[in-house]
This record gives structure tokens, sequence and C-alpha cells, in this order.
């Protein structure tokens, strides 16, 4: 079975996605006085949620890629809908990665399971 092509497109996009949205939120942090750091700090407690599962959407998204699994790529794409639902005015950021990995998902055939004797 080869690897499917639109996991990879996915996983590239959103894996750029979450480098931007940490070098930016790092970066916001740290410049301004005491009041625009206190604003970068609260945005950025806002925006945590969605970073950390738009991570964990990546990672998933790189599994299923490398291992040709199904139920990896379907997890990716429920943790990019939940990172919309957890931030929704980055939606446009993480639609795309989203149904990307439903189509892969539904696209990658099932595989007998495996019984070890």
């Amino acid at each position: 079975m080869k690897r499917s092509k639109l996991l990879l497109i996915a996983a590239i996009i959103g894996t750029a996605y979450a480098i931007y949205l940490v070098t930016y939120f790092a970066g916001a942090a740290g410049t301004g006085d005491n009041a625009e750091q206190a604003g970068a700090a609260l945005a950025t407690l806002l925006v945590m949620p969605h970073m950390a599962v738009m991570w964990l959407a990546v990672i998933f998204n790189w599994l299923g890629f490398f291992l040709k699994a199904r139920w990896a790529a379907l997890t990716a794409g429920i943790l990019y809908a939940v990172a919309i639902v957890l931030f929704l005015a980055y939606f446009m950021f993480v639609i795309i990665e989203m149904i990307l990995c439903f189509v892969a998902y539904a696209k990658m055939k099932k595989r007998a399971p495996e019984f070890v004797e």
C-alpha cells in the first residue's frame, strides 16, 4: 500500500502552521512595555489549547503518513476539528488539513487484522 499524498500535504501544512503559531506567540511575548507584555501573555494563554491540540494533530498526521495507519489519519482529522473549535478565529488555517485527513482516511484501505498464533 502506498503512502497517502493527502496526508503528506496535510502534515506539511499543519507543521508549518504549528511552527508559525509557536514563533509568533513566543516572539510577541518578549517585546514591548509591561502592558503590551501582559496583553501578549493573555493572548498566548487563550491560544495555548489550540496550539497544543494542533501539535497533537500534526504528530498523529505524521504517524498516519509514515505508518500508513488509518486510525492515525482519523485521529488527526478529529484533532484538527477540535483545534478549530478551540480557537474559531484561526479556523481558516486548519480547515484544509482537517478535510485532507478525513478524505485520506476514507481513501485508505482497511487492513485485515493480524492475529498472532
